[in-house]
């Protein structure tokens, strides 16, 4: 379960990285920026200062994303680490998750090692010693080979069944829900060794998150009932395993969403007719939910949930940044992007 001191000197370190969050205004200021010159010298007043100076020239998403998640990940294992919270190691997964998506995606779509390799970030798998599980995978000679590789590893069954999906259905991006299944369910398994009510009560709505999304796009994309009913990990206090039962048998997507008004998350439904923009709304809005519940984590000092509310805080204040830099690089107005943002 931990040792003590370290479980408070975790949540001290938390409560200082959530007192140094950007703001609002902060995001606002950075959307505004008409370059990524101008983006970086305005993140220099920030607590960002220090990562960004080793960022070589010429700026762009690409090396501005890898120093910010170079730096999340540190921050990451380190806290965990600390806490000795099974849940949060279990969380770290998510990073290591990210190569292997892009690597999977990248051996279907034909691209070369080099490709491939350069949109890899190693920085997750060297801080745990699996660097040689990952690149393995990624010298792979064809999608077959790699993943055959991760075979006897907690990512094999996952990503045979992401590629036999693939296989019936030929998207490609049925592999985000099945490494995101991957995740929720080594965070499922972790549950067991925390005894916080509050970190429980967070991971539960993580979970509810990946299934009511899971089942939603499943639905959208056409997938089997059997399909979408392999893609749930567990039911939980909020989602019963009646309502998951329904949502995955109901006929529409609408049908789908109408199961959820009877559930805690009723708020987070939209008006919208059409299918993609009433998901995309739900998964916007249920973010927005658990974005608050990581703030509200802090309203008790010293518990371990402090470490997974500013773990999960910090995830989302990187992609609002990644955010905010893609829309620099293709010009969209900064009020569009500020309504994308997770704040």
């Amino acid at each position: 379960m931990g040792n003590p001191t370290k479980k408070i000197y975790a949540s001290v370190k938390a409560f200082s990285q959530r007192g140094k969050l950007l703001s609002k205004d902060d995001f606002q200021t950075l959307s505004e920026s008409r370059d990524m010159d101008e983006l970086i010298t305005r993140m220099k007043n920030t607590k960002y200062s220090d990562i960004i100076s080793y960022i070589p020239k010429p700026y762009n998403i690409t090396n501005i994303e890898r120093a910010l998640k170079n730096h999340l990940i540190e921050m990451h294992f380190s806290i965990a680490k600390t806490s000795g919270e099974k849940v949060l190691s279990e969380y770290y997964l998510r990073y290591v998750l990210w190569n292997l998506k892009l690597i999977i995606k990248g051996k279907i779509l034909g691209k070369s090692y080099e490709d491939i390799e350069s949109q890899i970030n190693l920085r997750a798998e060297e801080l745990i010693k699996q660097r040689d599980t990952i690149v393995k995978t990624m010298t792979s000679s064809d999608l077959e080979e790699a993943v055959t590789s991760l075979r006897n590893t907690v990512f094999g069954e996952g990503v045979s069944k992401a590629v036999n999906v693939y296989n019936d259905t030929k998207n490609i991006q049925v592999f985000d829900i099945y490494f995101d299944k991957i995740l929720t369910k080594q965070i499922k398994s972790a549950l067991q060794f925390s005894s916080d009510r509050d970190i429980v009560r967070l991971t539960w709505m993580n979970i509810d998150f990946y299934n009511l999304v899971s089942i939603l796009r499943g639905k959208f994309w056409d997938l089997t009932e059997e399909q979408i009913n392999d893609l749930i990990v567990t039911s939980t206090p909020s989602a019963s395993k009646g309502l998951l039962s329904k949502m995955a048998s109901a006929s529409s997507i609408k049908d789908a969403c109408n199961e959820i008004s009877n559930t805690r998350y009723k708020n987070l439904i939209s008006t919208f007719e059409n299918d993609i923009d009433l998901i995309s709304d739900f998964e916007h809005a249920f973010e927005i939910a658990m974005y608050k519940a990581s703030k509200s984590s802090f309203t008790t000092m010293f518990s371990p949930s402090n470490s997974m509310g500013i773990i999960n805080l910090l995830n989302y204040e990187v992609r609002n940044i990644s955010s905010i830099i893609f829309a620099i690089e293709q010009k969209i107005p900064s009020k569009t992007t500020m309504s994308k943002l997770i704040i």
